[in-house]
């Protein structure tokens, strides 16, 4: 507890209520794994829908996939700049944009090869429509998931690090 003088009034205030250091300020990783993990899953939907309907309407796994990825990865750099990261304002393109549009794009390459593979896979046993579509969902999905954990990493040591996180309020005590 430390006691403050406030123009004649004395105040008191806890360890808690005092202003936070900079590391205070950070939230912890797990905070910026499960919000990072929550934009990821929308912008995941995002895909799954422009995936699916792509294959439906008969585009080629290929750039159904490379289509879908593309869809999900625009909204998912602003949520998680923004919400995961704390990141506000334009975002520098040297800093942030150029090195975030790289970790996606190699995980965009992932996700794209392993759905084409699945696809020529695919091919020769002439799977009906529908479960061709599922497999081939399955297959984006799998590869998102097994992607999801190294992107994270470097967006949070490499694009993000310097980024002001924002502040994770603690329960009382």
């Amino acid at each position: 507890m430390v006691g403050m003088h406030n123009g004649g009034v004395s105040t008191a205030t806890t360890a808690a209520e005092e202003p936070p250091t900079a590391e205070a300020g950070r939230p912890r990783l797990l905070v910026r794994l499960f919000r990072a993990a929550t934009s990821s899953a929308l912008a995941t939907g995002i895909s799954q829908v422009t995936l699916i309907g792509l294959l439906w309407w008969g585009a080629a796994p290929a750039l159904a996939s490379a289509v879908a990825f593309v869809a999900g990865a625009i909204p998912n750099f602003f949520l998680a700049r923004r919400w995961a990261w704390g990141r506000k304002g334009t975002p520098p393109v040297k800093g942030e944009l150029v090195p975030y549009l790289v970790v996606i794009g190699l995980a965009g390459l992932a996700s794209v090869g392993l759905t084409t593979l699945a696809g020529w896979f695919t091919e020769p046993l002439e799977l009906s429509g529908l479960l061709r579509i599922v497999v081939l969902d399955a297959v984006f999905l799998g590869s998102y998931a097994i992607v999801f954990f190294m992107k994270f990493a470097l967006l949070d040591r490499l694009v993000f690090r310097h980024a002001t996180r924002i502040r994770v309020a603690k329960s009382p005590s």
